[in-house]
C-alpha cells in the first residue's frame, strides 16, 4: 500500500487496476470504493494543475483501466465565471448541439504527477481506504455483541489489553480483566464483546473477561444442555477471579441441570474454572420461588427463616449463630453475590437479632398504637400481636377484621377505627403546619400521589416551588436507597454499609409509574405557560394584518 499512489502517477492502465485489486484484497473493502478513492486522487491532481476553481472530474474505468479527465462548464447568455460557465458560442465550439442551461464537457490532457502531486494523491487514497476498512470493521462487529471472541494479545498499555481480533482491535479495559490475571504479549486470549462503539479514530471494540455474561457463554460451549436450550442459566453473579455462583433450571425434568453443568468428575466446570483463572463457581437450582432459591443462593450456610419485602425489594435471612460467618462470607463475598444473583437487598440476621429486632418492633408498635389511639398497653400489644403495624392499617380495614379479634366487638372496633381516623388527621395537620413553614407551595399539595408528610420532606430537600419539582427526574424523585448487606454490628469483617442516598422521597415506596405522573403533572404548567404565549403572538398578528 505504501508505493500505491507513487505507482498512480506513471502506472499503466493494467498496473492502476492491480493496485486497485491488491488493496480491496489486504484491506478487505470493495474494489469499488479503491477506484473511487483513485478517481478522488487524480481528480484534486487535477485541480491543484488546472486550478481550484474549476469544476473538474476524473473517471477510472474498472473493468478496462481508462482514465478520463473532463471539466464540466454551464452555457449561459454571459458568463460572470469563467472557470465554470461559458457562453453559446464558445459552447457550440466544444459541443455543436449545446443549447443555453446546458452542461457540457470540456475534456483535459492527462496530467503528469510531480512529487507533490503524486504525495496528495497517496494521502487521499490512503485516508479513503482507512474510512472504508473502519466502516467495514463497525458493520463486522456491531451485530456481534455479547459474542466470545478469540485474539492474541498485541500489546499492554496502562494496563489496558490491546486484542487483535484478525480483522480489527479490541481493547479489555482494566476493570474489565479478572484481578491478578498475567497477560503477555502473543497470548491467545478469550473475552466476551461487550460494545462495539463508532468513534472519529475508527471503531473501538470493548471486551471483557469480567462481565458474568462471559461466565455464561463459556459454560455455553462446554455444556451441549446449555447450547441446546435444555438448560438455561437464569442467573449469574460474579466475583471476578475469586468466586461466582450461577442458578440453573432445567426444561426437561430427567435431567439435572447441576448435574450437567458439572459433568463427568466435573470436567465441564472445571474447564470454565480454568479459564477463569481459578474462579471458584457455586452452580445452584433456580427457582421461582423467591425464598427457595434465596436459601440455595447462600449454601453453603443454613438458613432457618426468609422473610420478603417485595415492595423494598429486600430479604431478610435468619441464620442460626454459628451460620453468621459462613452466610456472610469471606469480606462479605457470599451475601454479596447472593444479593447479586436475586436482584434483592439480602440482610443477614441470627436467631438472637432477629428476636431482639422482634422484640423491639413489638415495643415501639404498641407504644405507638398507645400514644396515638389513647388506648390501654394490653390493647395496642394485642393490636400488634394480631398483625396491626401502622394505624393506616387500623383504620381502613374492614371493620369486621378488628371486630374478630378475640376480645373486641363491633362498637369498640368503631370506636378504634375513629380514633386512627383522627390521629392520621392530627399528623396530617401537623405536616402540613409544618410544611408550610418550610415555604412549600399550596400547588404542590394539589399533585396526585403526594401527601403532606413527603411534601415536608421535599421541603427539606429545597424542593418548595412546582419548578424545583418540575426540573427533577423520576430516579431522583423515588429510586430506593441501595444498600451493602447488612452484618452484625459486632460481625469481625466489617459493620460498614454503603448505602445510596436513593430519591427524596424513596422512603414512600412510590413506583415508577407514580414518579412519573407527579413529575408530569408539576411541569403541565410549563405547557399552559407557552400555549397562553403562542395564544398571545397569534392575537397580536391578527392585530397587526
Amino acid at each position: 500500500m505504501a508505493t500505491a499512489a507513487p505507482t498512480v502517477a506513471s502506472a499503466n492502465k493494467a498496473e492502476l487496476l492491480a493496485i486497485a485489486d491488491s488493496v480491496a484484497r489486504e484491506k478487505l473493502i470493495d474494489r469499488a470504493i479503491v477506484i473511487e478513492a483513485m478517481e478522488d486522487a487524480i481528480q484534486r491532481a487535477a485541480r491543484a494543475r488546472y486550478g481550484a476553481e474549476n469544476d473538474i472530474r476524473a473517471k477510472l474505468d474498472g473493468t478496462t483501466g481508462d482514465l478520463r479527465l473532463w471539466r464540466v462548464l454551464e452555457v449561459v447568455e454571459e458568463p460572470e465565471d469563467h472557470f465554470k460557465q461559458v457562453d453559446l458560442k464558445g459552447a457550440q465550439k466544444l459541443q455543436k448541439d449545446a443549447a443555453l442551461g446546458d452542461f457540457i464537457v470540456d475534456p483535459l490532457p492527462p496530467i503528469e504527477f510531480g512529487r507533490i502531486a503524486a504525495q496528495a494523491a497517496k494521502q487521499v487514497i490512503f485516508q479513503k481506504v482507512r474510512d472504508a476498512e473502519r466502516e467495514r470493521q463497525y458493520e463486522e462487529f456491531k451485530d456481534r455483541v455479547s459474542e466470545v471472541i478469540t485474539g492474541v494479545v498485541k500489546r499492554v498499555e496502562f494496563g489496558h489489553v490491546v486484542v487483535d481480533l484478525g480483522r480489527a482491535e479490541g481493547v479489555i479495559r482494566r476493570d474489565q480483566q479478572i484481578p491478578r490475571e498475567m497477560v503477555r504479549v502473543g497470548d491467545r486470549i478469550r473475552s466476551l464483546i461487550m460494545r462495539v462503539a463508532r468513534e472519529a479514530r475508527g471503531p473501538q471494540i470493548f471486551l471483557s473477561r469480567a462481565h458474568p455474561d462471559f461466565m455464561k457463554k463459556l459454560f455455553a460451549q462446554e455444556v451441549p444442555e446449555i447450547y441446546d436450550g435444555i438448560i438455561e442459566i437464569k442467573a449469574a453473579a460474579r466475583d471476578p477471579g475469586s468466586r461466582a455462583k450461577i442458578g440453573v433450571i432445567s426444561r426437561d425434568s430427567s435431567i439435572d441441570p447441576v448435574g450437567a453443568c458439572v459433568g463427568m468428575k466435573g470436567s465441564r466446570v472445571q474447564a470454565v474454572v480454568q479459564e477463569l483463572q481459578g474462579e471458584k463457581i457455586d452452580i445452584i437450582p433456580w427457582s421461582e420461588d423467591t425464598a427457595t432459591f434465596v436459601v440455595n443462593a447462600l449454601q453453603p450456610a443454613t438458613v432457618s427463616r426468609v422473610v420478603i419485602d417485595e415492595e423494598e425489594s429486600r430479604i431478610e435471612v435468619v441464620v442460626p449463630d454459628d451460620q453468621l460467618s459462613l452466610a456472610i462470607g469471606r469480606r462479605g463475598q457470599n451475601v454479596r453475590l447472593a444479593s447479586q444473583l436475586t436482584a434483592s437487598q439480602i440482610d443477614i440476621l441470627t436467631e438472637a437479632d432477629a428476636s431482639e429486632k422482634r422484640q423491639r418492633e413489638f415495643v415501639e408498635r404498641s407504644e405507638m398504637f398507645q400514644t396515638e389511639l389513647d388506648v390501654d398497653e394490653t390493647l395496642a400489644q394485642l393490636l400488634v400481636a394480631e398483625g396491626f403495624t401502622a394505624l393506616e392499617e387500623v383504620a381502613y380495614v374492614d371493620l369486621d377484621e378488628i371486630a374478630s379479634i378475640e376480645g373486641l366487638d363491633d362498637e369498640i372496633a368503631g370506636e378504634l377505627q375513629s380514633r386512627a381516623t383522627e390521629a392520621l388527621e392530627r399528623r396530617e395537620a401537623a405536616a402540613r403546619e409544618e410544611r408550610r413553614s418550610l415555604g412549600v407551595e399550596d400547588a404542590l399539595a394539589e399533585l396526585p400521589h403526594l401527601t403532606e408528610a413527603m411534601l415536608v420532606t421535599l421541603g427539606k430537600a429545597n424542593i418548595r416551588t412546582l419548578d424545583d419539582l418540575a426540573d427533577l427526574a423520576t430516579d431522583e424523585l423515588i429510586q430506593k436507597k441501595r444498600q451493602e448487606p447488612r452484618r452484625r454490628a459486632d460481625s469481625p469483617q466489617t459493620n460498614n454499609r454503603s448505602e445510596d442516598k436513593g430519591g427524596i422521597l424513596a422512603e414512600y415506596g412510590l413506583n415508577e409509574e407514580q414518579g412519573n405522573e407527579i413529575i408530569m403533572a408539576a411541569r403541565a404548567h410549563w405547557f399552559e405557560d407557552e400555549d397562553a404565549a403562542a395564544g398571545q403572538e397569534d392575537a397580536l398578528a391578527d392585530s397587526e394584518q
